[in-house]
């Protein structure tokens, strides 16, 4: 049966992230080795047994789960159509498929970035393989079975060296890893030797969301996901949290990046502009304060708040379109209140409004502005009326 639905699934990279560490993790955290089992016998692959061991990493205790191939089975590479269809003739709960074929969209993705050519026409390689599909579904399977919501990782260690893939060997970390982790938190080392694999970089893509700070939640599982690579000075483990969000579920979390860059050569217009430009790119605000610099100059701090994923996008803008010579930059743990969306019949015709929420009890809620604003100009009424009328809207419909 699944667990309580609602909880928050954190990730911890600090070894990197591989399919059957994800698989090891969900395990030895508690979801059954059968649950994972009964998933996979739905789809039409044969030639291999899934086992589960405890073992040992660097004194840290943890769970190995690999998926041993029949070496006389015949085993053949995939492309996306074809992973996607073994997926639907499995007739998997929906929201297990949806995962896995998110995730084998993800690579497909950055495997045909890499080399040049269209997802479709990827023919997966290692990431093709039973194995591959294994750790895969496997993996969607067991988070379905914790009920998780949303998925949080750390800052992902990617190790060093060199790896034999199909295409020969290639640099840690490999072409594909890179683009799947375009524009997310990640490190090289600590150790000379492959950390994160395609198949786990491609989860964290397609299915998680980056929080480099232990997110405030409330623990109530934990699980530790053993790597095949037994390194004596190092535990090779994926590290999985389970729980609600903050202490009570009242709030929600996650981390964001605080920019700020001092401006006194630049015009009003010319700060419009790179504010304008910021958020189009995708900062979550943007905002300035007066400030007064050294040698009395008058002057404007820029501030800008981004998640993390979008770190390197705020700041090319700000190096382009400023004349900053240098960027400020922190991290911040952000408590929010849950929203949701919901949709309102006014006089005029429909807005949308933003309702907040602690824990289960709605304290507000926020007509849309740009609904708002497109009805008073068809109209020619005044903003306030609108913004009144939805909200009082959403207060009937409430209390139907």
């Amino acid at each position: 049966m699944t667990e309580r639905a609602g909880s928050i699934a954190y990730l911890d990279c600090f070894s990197g992230i591989s399919g059957d560490m994800c698989l090891g993790a969900l395990v030895d955290a508690g979801v059954p080795l059968d649950v994972i089992r009964e998933a996979l016998a739905r789809l039409p692959l044969s030639g291999y047994t899934l086992k589960a061991e405890k073992v040992t990493r660097a004194g840290l205790a943890a769970t190995r789960v690999h998926v041993e191939l029949d070496e006389h089975a015949h085993h053949p590479h995939r492309g996306l159509g074809e992973v996607l269809d073994v997926i639907h003739a499995g007739k998997l709960p929906e929201a297990t498929a949806e995962k896995a074929r998110a995730v084998f969209r993800a690579l497909a993705e950055a495997e045909a970035h890499v080399h040049g050519t269209t997802p479709e026409s990827v023919h997966f390689h290692e990431v093709g393989a039973v194995d591959a599909i294994c750790d895969i579904v496997g993996t969607a399977a067991g988070l379905e079975h914790l009920g998780v919501r949303e998925i949080l990782f750390s800052t992902v260690s990617l190790g060093g060296g060199k790896v034999k893939s199909a295409h020969g060997e290639l640099p840690v970390p490999a072409p594909a890893v890179v683009e799947l982790l375009r524009g997310l938190p990640s490190v090289g080392g600590p150790v000379p030797f492959e950390l994160a694999t395609p198949t786990g970089a491609a989860i964290l893509k397609a299915l998680g969301r980056a929080s480099p700070l232990w997110p405030a939640m409330r623990v109530e599982r934990m699980g530790y996901g053993a790597g095949a690579r037994d390194m004596p000075d190092w535990p090779n483990v994926l590290r999985l949290a389970v729980g609600p969000a903050g202490s009570g579920a009242a709030t929600e979390s996650d981390v964001i990046w605080s920019l700020e860059v001092n401006l006194d050569d630049m015009t009003g217009v010319e700060i419009g502009f790179l504010a304008e430009r910021l958020l189009a790119a995708g900062a979550l605000d943007v905002f300035t304060t007066p400030i007064q610099m050294k040698k009395s100059r008058p002057g404007v701090k820029l501030s800008v708040l981004c998640e993390p994923q979008a770190l390197g996008v705020m700041e090319e803008a700000l190096w382009r379109h400023s004349t900053t010579l240098g960027v400020r930059r922190c991290l911040w743990q952000r408590s929010k209140l849950r929203r949701a969306i919901e949709t309102v019949q006014t006089p005029w015709g429909e807005v949308r409004v933003k309702v907040a929420y602690l824990g289960e009890d709605v304290l507000r809620c926020e007509p849309e502005y740009e609904d708002c604003r497109r009805i008073a100009e068809a109209h020619n009424l005044p903003l306030r009326t609108v913004s009144q009328g939805a909200r009082k809207a959403w207060e009937n419909k409430r209390n139907e």
